[in-house]
């Protein structure tokens, strides 16, 4: 305080004791206080609490003021309880509570490595710790023991790093003994993408069978296909084949036999030695061959078993569309492994309401407009060198058709040729490269859901000149004629159709005859069965949408995009068949709408309308 300030409180002090003698002490001291909170200020030094730190390490190397002995095997280090308190809740637990420990100048930590014991008792005054490959599992165990967290979470992001094929089973397994949820996590998925190395490697041969079966039983195998399960469990049991036959059936049970061929599992597995007196392996190779010789039946032999893998089903193509209301040309793929769209190639032009499907792993793109232009021209994607290439054109210009592969030729059905709706189909055979007209369908029929089951062709509803349509023509390519079906309950054009069990699903559409001029779109599904010829209401999408894309992902039905009379949309749900449940999954980055959509086992094609 200035000298000048002091004065005057001096000075009123003085008045005050000379006017009343009896001033109490409790007023001077009002005074006085008022005058020290003028003069206080805050002090802070700079990294107090490193420098007092620094300070007890020093300490600590000295054993000066340490209050605590810890034994680890055949060393004793000296310590400071409360520096170990504020770093551990171990120690702060153990010397806090009234456990005998917390009087003991003495304590001895059983099992407890000494060298990574000493690291911890450093990083407590430091807070760093160094992380070898060769010591992080013990230091991470002995962190783990003494609930110092922030080093569990570096030695896991430290082994993260460290994975490889011929390690991860062995981190999987150190992560569970040590409950270390996210490096288990992140250990077995790495198991699961690099499965085709993993298990050449000797830490597989030497999991156990419960372990294993964690294995063969996870949908995220990385494999092109189930035999590289099979093979993958037969080379496990022979490595000690006295000791595992007794596991033999059990984890043959979750190799998906269904799926493979019937000549693979007459070859492999039925005659097998491994397997031959196994009754369950006899009960798992008699349902996956009934599988195959009833297909018919297939619906009501679904299983655990016959639910394919991500990574066998291939993917998802989301080919042109709608994009701020004009025509997209990029072709984007969609990964079940891992849920997530990437950009694949770009079509020539741009084309909206055009036709599309896989045939011998090439992309054919046919017909569509362009504007107001009409297209009767063909292109074919090569996946393996992402270029265009042109086919000979259709015989007529079609946009709104319907396209799918029937015996190995492909199908372009219906539509509009610009002037008016097209009665006629044709077809495309990959061997001669020519098109040719096929018998036509008993109605014209433009943005129609065409859709392959037991090798005939169904056409499903669509519009004509006068209505949208629910009726629906099957043709045999035998006979190459066409019959009508039973009708669908609604009419719907810009219908999505897939298949899926053995049944046709028509999903959306809209019928601008129900409200006048203005359209009502659809959230219905109904679900054809060829066997009765009937038509049944099942679970509804989760929006009104026409022109949505469908088609069978693995045993999902994917139905994508589309258009709600307000805006173009970037949903994307599944149905499953065996729950009649539908759920949403990972949303488009961008809008789709008029797009085209493929997948199969390497891809499989549907279209969207408008």
């Amino acid at each position: 305080m200035k000298s000048s300030e002091m004065s005057k409180v001096e000075e009123e002090v003085l008045t005050l004791l000379k006017k009343d003698a009896t001033t109490s002490e409790q007023s001077i001291s009002s005074l006085m206080s008022s005058a020290s909170t003028i003069q206080d200020e805050n002090f802070r030094v700079a990294k107090h609490a490193e420098i007092s730190l620094k300070c007890m390490e020093n300490y600590l190397h000295k054993q000066q003021l340490t209050d605590i002995v810890l034994i680890a095997g055949d060393k004793r280090f000296s310590a400071h309880r409360l520096v170990l308190s504020a770093s551990s809740e171990y120690f702060a637990a153990m010397f806090t509570s009234s456990l005998r420990e917390s009087n003991q100048n003495e304590i001895e930590l059983k099992k407890v490595d000494p060298d990574a014991l000493w690291a911890l008792i450093q990083y407590c005054y430091t807070g760093i710790i160094e992380l070898r490959e060769e010591s992080v599992e013990t230091l991470l165990a002995t962190a783990n023991l003494l609930q110092i967290d922030a080093v569990v979470k570096a030695c896991c992001q430290f082994l993260i790093k460290q994975l490889h094929p011929s390690n991860c089973l062995g981190i999987r397994m150190f992560a569970d003994t040590q409950s270390c949820g996210h490096l288990l996590n992140v250990a077995h998925n790495y198991a699961t993408v690099h499965f085709m190395e993993v298990m050449k490697n000797h830490e597989f041969f030497l999991l156990s069978a419960d372990d294993v079966a964690k294995l063969l039983e996870s949908d995220d195998l990385n494999i092109p296909d189930e035999e590289i399960v099979f093979q993958a469990l037969i080379s496990w049991l022979q490595y000690d084949l006295d000791n595992r036959r007794k596991d033999a059936g059990r984890l043959l049970g979750l190799v998906r036999l269904p799926l493979l061929s019937p000549i693979f599992i007459a070859d492999h597995i039925d005659e097998n030695e491994i397997f031959k007196n196994e009754r369950r392996a006899h009960e798992l190779v008699m349902e996956a061959l009934k599988y195959h010789l009833l297909p018919e039946r297939r619906p009501l032999l679904q299983s655990c078993r016959t639910r394919p893998r991500k990574a066998t089903v291939g993917q998802l193509l989301a080919v042109g569309g709608m994009d701020d209301h004009k025509g997209a040309t990029s072709i984007d793929a969609f990964s079940p492994c891992d849920n997530t769209w990437k950009n694949l190639a770009s079509m020539n032009g741009r084309r909206l309401q055009f036709g599309a499907a896989v045939v011998e792993s090439k992309l054919i793109i046919v017909g569509g407009r362009d504007g107001l232009k009409t297209l009767d021209s063909v292109e074919r994607l090569d996946f393996s060198t992402l270029k265009w290439s042109r086919l000979p054109p259709m015989n007529t210009h079609r946009h709104g058709l319907g396209v799918a592969i029937l015996g190995g030729p492909l199908y372009a059905v219906g539509g509009h040729d610009g002037w008016g709706f097209l009665q006629t189909a044709e077809r495309w055979d990959p061997n001669t490269q020519e098109w040719s007209l096929i018998a036509p369908m008993p109605q014209a029929r433009s943005t129609v859901g065409v859709a392959v089951l037991n090798d005939k062709l169904y056409a499903v509803g669509g519009r004509d000149t006068n209505s949208c349509l629910n009726t629906v023509d099957c043709y045999d390519p035998h006979t190459n004629k066409w019959t009508r079906c039973a009708p669908m309950f609604k009419r719907r054009g810009g219908v999505g159709v897939g298949v899926a069990n053995g049944c046709i699903y028509a999903l959306g559409g809209y019928d601008v005859a129900a409200k006048g001029s203005n359209a009502c779109r659809y959230d219905s599904v109904e679900r054809y069965d060829p066997k009765t010829d009937t038509w049944t209401m099942v679970a509804p999408m989760s929006v009104a949408r026409d022109a949505v894309g469908v088609c069978l992902l693995g045993d999902q039905l994917f139905a994508v995009g589309g258009y709600d009379g307000q805006q173009y949309l970037t949903l994307v749900e599944t149905y499953d068949p065996i729950l009649n449940e539908w759920h949403q999954v990972h949303t488009f980055s961008f809008i789709l709408f008029q797009a085209t959509l493929i997948s199969n086992y390497y891809y499989l094609a549907l279209n969207l309308f408008a």
